[in-house]
């Protein structure tokens, strides 16, 4: 045995440690995202066994993510929870098409402020929605009026007994996620999640606080795979919109944390395109099995890695610890409280923002810094899928204008020509600030311009630096190599010039 899997040991120590990081994460996003806390194990089942024993990415765990949680909520109030299955095995179909074209490697190529700012939107509006669940209240649907309505839900519930407990034991669970660290070693050999979810459910059974619990359907009954009229909801633009935004994030997300996590070993390195693949085979099962979808999950991948796991088997046998659980106790999540869950997700959302990164960016990349802002602002205040398109929009936009950058620099000695040098690249974007500063030369003196420190000169530019030269004094014409003609005074416009 141990001559054929000669890593056993490591996997199994490791397995144990990622099972009991998954299994207050995978119960608090389905409870937030709205849906049966069943689900959410399903989907850290199938993100175990099914994604764990493909090929990609040998370390990364994958399984419900903080990340999907808003997008997925609005999903299930909008379109109901009947069509979540129909959504997720789209996404899961699209991903497995997008693997097998070799395109995974291509969201390498996403800006990595859009991601971020992705990430932070998705942070502010998770910790907006989870303090109303930690107050006991009923949250907003939009972000801003969750955000606008935060002071007046928490006055509410300082003024209410029941809210009052439950406020507490939410912030005592945060508490203890951002102290768990400070302790002593020995004591954070128990992940910092399930140690602030068993105290909090100790500390409601001893004081027998009134505070909402998570409701228990049992695992068989909380599956519900998408029912053949389901499947006509394709023919709506807000469900399409959905899967696009589904397959888009869940992929970018996964792909960067499996670059994050090659960071962390000296192991084999992603393989992206089977990594996609991998991705799309879990969710093409989740979305028939009606739970929610999956991505890589950092979180669950650095405990892994952390804890010594040397091989896929251990992310494998996590899933199966999920499995055993959810069979065989299924009844011990009926004693969860809901506010130490939500405590969970707002902890999760602020370490979504990357507080520091930001700084860094404008301190360096003042325009990279922008984009995350606005990208995250504008999740906040319209939604997922077009924040992050204003912020594609906004990285596309940026680099056009960098691409666009020339330098015009201009020599009078006071006699003879004026020599005019040209550097850069020369694009339509700015060929009007170019004219403009040519033709304000003098008209009576002979201009040599210089283009030899273009690196690109587009066609616009090249035919109105040839309409230029031809009204200039004393405009002969002769043909070069190119068969590009040139004024008096004038560097010819080469067509071999860059």
């Amino acid at each position: 045995m141990l001559t054929k899997f000669p890593h056993i040991r490591q996997d199994f120590a490791a397995s144990l440690v990622v099972f009991l990081v998954a299994l207050p994460l995978c119960v608090g996003v389905a409870v937030a995202s709205g849906v049966p806390a069943e689900l959410g194990l399903v989907t850290g089942i199938v993100g175990g066994i099914v994604t764990g024993l493909m090929r990609g990415s040998s370390l990364q765990v994958s399984g419900p993510a903080a990340g999907l949680t808003v997008l997925v909520h609005e999903a299930v109030q909008e379109f109901g929870l009947p069509i979540l299955g129909v959504l997720v095995l789209a996404t899961g179909l699209l991903q497995l098409l997008m693997g097998a074209l070799k395109l995974g490697r291509w969201f390498r190529a996403i800006s990595v402020s859009v991601v971020e700012g992705m990430l932070a939107g998705i942070g502010l509006v998770l910790i907006a929605g989870q303090l109303y669940a930690v107050a006991d209240a009923e949250a907003p649907a939009s972000g801003p009026a969750k955000m606008a309505g935060l002071p007046g839900a928490l006055a509410q519930a300082a003024g209410n007994t029941e809210a009052l407990a439950s406020l507490g034991l939410g912030v005592g669970t945060i508490a203890v996620l951002v102290l768990w660290k400070r302790l002593p070693r020995l004591v954070r050999t128990v992940p910092g999640p399930l140690a602030a979810v068993g105290l909090a459910t100790l500390v409601t059974a001893v004081f027998a606080l009134p505070v909402a619990t998570v409701e228990v359907k049992g695992l068989l009954g909380s599956i519900q795979p998408p029912s053949p009229s389901a499947f006509g909801e394709l023919a709506n633009v807000g469900v399409l919109a959905t899967i696009v935004a589904f397959t888009l994030i869940a992929s970018a997300e996964s792909l960067f944390s499996a670059a994050a996590v090659d960071r962390l070993h000296d192991g084999p390195r992603t393989e992206y395109d089977k990594e996609l693949m991998a991705q799309g085979a879990g969710n093409t099962v989740c979305g028939a099995l009606g739970a929610l979808p999956m991505t890589a999950v950092i979180v669950r991948s650095s405990a892994n890695v952390q804890a010594g796991a040397r091989t896929k088997a251990s992310r494998v046998m996590h899933g199966v610890w999920l499995l055993l659980f959810a069979a065989l106790l299924p009844a011990a999540l009926a004693l969860i409280p809901i506010p130490a869950l939500a405590g969970i997700l707002v902890h999760a959302g602020w370490k979504l923002i990357p507080f520091r990164g930001i700084v860094s960016l404008w301190r360096g990349h003042r325009g990279e810094a922008l984009i995350l802002v606005v990208t995250a602002l504008s999740i906040v205040a319209v939604n997922m899928f077009e924040g992050v398109l204003i912020g594609l929009a906004l990285s596309v936009a940026k680099t056009a204008w960098e691409a666009s950058h020339v330098k015009l620099e201009v020599i009078d000695k006071g006699a003879g020509p004026i020599q005019a040098y040209l550097s850069g690249n020369a694009t339509f974007l700015r060929l009007p600030k170019i004219l403009d500063s040519l033709e304000a030369l003098p008209q009576d003196r002979p201009v040599e311009l210089n283009l030899s420190g273009l690196h690109h000169l587009d066609h616009a530019c090249r035919t109105a630096l040839e309409n230029w030269a031809e009204r200039l004094p004393h405009f002969s014409t002769s043909l070069e190599a190119g068969g590009t003609p040139t004024a008096a005074g004038v560097e010819p416009v080469r067509a071999t010039a860059p």
